[in-house]
């Protein structure tokens, strides 16, 4: 190495310190991610960068970040370990120079039909940590010239750091969520543990007996619940959600929506309106992740709602936005819980009313939203009701 390259690559690497200070400051994983990428692109002058996170259970890469991510649903596309770049660097374990990646075999050609960008030249490192693969930092086409091996020991370096980050990141998360979880699953077991007690009590008559099996099946499906959240939640957190994308009817899942809820909704005799207009154009976003927003959002208007109340179901088009909101007449959320009402675990007790549930459902909806390249927003007032907008891009998927 001639003195002007030790000059480069020690400059790099005194950058790479600070990076590391940085990447340490943050428990959020998809703003990690993001950090890197940028960072791995202006390391190495490349036009490009993205990470493949492998689930070794499943023997698959996926991708959760890249500095060309427009299309917020390509998180969690799937690339083959076997037959691709990224897949040989898993297996083998090693970085990887390709000078022309269109003229080598493995190239997984797949992904260049869903974003319209061709990979010319290509660069990639494992992300390694306690000796176990968490994926793959790759950075495509060098902005002149070719990728050097100096672009190859820096982003070594970088993976390093990278690695320790993600792994560091996603343990918090995970102590996080099981602590939170370990603590609300104890009123429900409490409840089961002495309901089973009673249930073994002599001289019990049958209507005794019957209400203590009703609470015995009530706190079953409660705990069912809990854990399909959280399980739920954390695989949005952990970024091992997949998303698919496909164009459908905003206004037919709406009404779809109403009719399941419907019944929900009469028995708490509340009254559902829907104002709909025909002409909404389809939408190009994940059905089911969508519908699981809608779901949740109306299921909480009927929660928080008062009797005979009424709750409202909209939608129209805004630009390049398809906006639905749902509306309610409940007990309101005073002005200082709408910052944090987006945040896990987070129960505003306004209302002074004590209503189960563990702090996720919101939670849930959001990571949802923004992974569609969406926003979601709240509007709200002390004994007047709530409504929740949702803005989707017309076109957020493929």
């Amino acid at each position: 190495m001639n003195p002007s390259d030790q000059d480069f690559l020690l400059e790099k690497y005194r950058q790479l310190v600070d990076i590391s200070r940085d990447l340490a400051s943050t428990l959020d994983l998809n703003e990690l991610l993001n950090r890197i990428v940028h960072v791995a692109t202006e390391l190495c002058q490349s036009e490009v960068a993205s990470i493949l996170l492998f689930d070794e259970s499943k023997n698959q890469l996926y991708f959760q970040a890249a500095t060309n991510l427009d299309e917020p649903l390509m998180r969690g596309l799937i690339v083959p370990v076997e037959n691709s770049i990224a897949g040989w660097i898993v297996k083998h374990r090693e970085p990887l120079i390709i000078m022309d990646a269109q003229q080598d075999e493995r190239h997984f050609n797949e992904i260049q039909k869903i974003t319209n960008f061709k990979t010319k030249s290509l660069l990639g490192v494992p992300l390694i940590t306690k000796g176990k693969i968490i994926g793959v930092l790759e950075t495509l086409n060098k902005r002149s010239g070719q990728f050097h091996p100096l672009d190859q020991e820096l982003l070594i370096a970088l993976g390093a750091q990278a690695a320790v980050a993600i792994e560091n990141t996603r343990l918090f998360q995970q102590s996080d969520l099981i602590a939170e979880m370990v603590h609300e699953l104890r009123t429900p077991l409490t409840s089961l543990n002495s309901a089973t007690h009673l249930l073994l009590q002599e001289g019990l008559n049958i209507e005794a007996r019957q209400n203590i099996v009703d609470i015995i099946s009530t706190e079953t499906n409660r705990l069912a619940d809990m854990t399909s959240t959280f399980l739920e939640f954390a695989r949005l957190e952990s970024g091992r959600v997949q998303f698919s994308a496909q164009v459908f009817s905003l206004a037919d899942l709406l009404k779809e929506c109403a009719t399941i809820m419907g019944g929900k909704a009469a028995e708490n005799r509340l009254h559902l309106s829907l104002d709909i207009p025909p002409d909404l154009p389809h939408i190009t976003a994940d059905r089911d992740k969508i519908k699981q927003v809608i779901i949740n959002l109306m299921h909480n208007a009927i929660k928080y709602n008062r009797p005979n109340g009424d709750i409202g179901l909209y939608a129209e088009k805004q630009e390049e936005y398809l906006v639905f909101k749902v509306s309610d007449t409940g007990y309101g959320i005073p002005s200082e819980d709408l910052d944090l009402l987006f945040e896990k675990f987070f129960r505003s007790q306004a209302s002074g009313r004590s209503v189960m549930g563990t702090g996720l459902g919101l939670a849930i909806c959001k990571r949802i939203v923004d992974a569609h390249g969406g926003e979601i927003h709240v509007r709200s007032r002390l004994g007047e009701g709530s409504i929740f907008s949702v803005y989707l891009p017309l076109r957020s998927g493929i």
